[in-house]
């Protein structure tokens, strides 16, 4: 993504995130990968708009970002999984080491679109547990005075989609006040917290990479996979 760059980010002030400086010694042959999601089919989307702000800001900070533009993907239950969109997701989804999730708030809640989007995608598939051990941070835009209904919600989201949740987070009131004409966003203390979300969900990453799979390891899914093997092997010696 062309940042153009990110004029109101100081370069002097901005803190590259260092794996050095987190004490993780091992070298990895890619950035960390970064999925983010918003929640408006709206042709002026202001979480949309965000969530390229915040593409920017990852991609400044060392990572590689890919966003999942949600227009035409159908409801959940409402077509196959074949459906191109919902394989586009799902691919996307195990993809990422890390995700950012934005959407707006409407009648108190994130939107549908949003939430389906995540109702899309399993807790497993097959083997695979496509968001177990991933990087989390949490966005909303809202129409009026601040909020943090749609953040709280999608902090339980996350969690019932076994993801690290970072603990910073952002919430930006009266968007529309917020955004210029080209869509980038207005130097403000606004814009100053979504760089430290993206700074610190970089940083999150970064520490708990390839190591998620041991921090999500339970005892009683160790219990359940070997009671089922034994199951399987005193099948075949009957």
């Amino acid at each position: 993504m062309n940042d153009d760059h990110i004029p109101q980010l100081d370069a002097d002030l901005a803190e590259l995130p260092s794996a050095e400086r987190l004490g993780v010694a091992q070298q990895f042959n890619h950035k960390p990968r970064i999925l983010l999601l918003y929640g408006s089919n709206r042709e002026r989307s202001f979480s949309r708009l965000l969530t390229m702000e915040a593409a920017r800001l990852l991609e400044r900070f060392g990572a590689e970002t890919r966003i999942f533009h949600p227009a035409g993907l159908p409801l959940p239950d409402d077509a196959p999984d074949s459906h191109p969109k919902v394989q586009e997701l799902r691919d996307l989804m195990q993809w990422s080491e890390g995700q950012v999730w934005c959407s707006p708030e409407r009648h108190g809640s994130m939107t549908a679109v949003f939430k389906a989007q995540i109702d899309w995608v399993p807790l497993a598939m097959g083997a695979v547990r496509p968001t177990q051990g991933k990087t989390l941070a949490v966005m909303q835009v809202c129409g009026g005075s601040q909020s943090f209904n749609v953040v709280n919600q999608l902090r339980v989201l996350g969690r019932w989609m076994r993801m690290f949740t970072i603990p910073n987070q952002s919430s930006v009131p009266k968007a529309f006040l917020e955004f210029d004409e080209a869509g980038r966003m207005k130097p403000s203390a606004f814009y100053d917290r979504v760089v430290d979300v993206m700074e610190e969900l970089v940083k999150f990453t970064l520490l708990l990479r390839e190591r998620s799979d041991y921090l999500v390891d339970r005892y009683s899914e160790r219990k359940e996979s070997a009671e089922e093997l034994s199951k399987r092997v005193n099948q075949r010696s009957i």
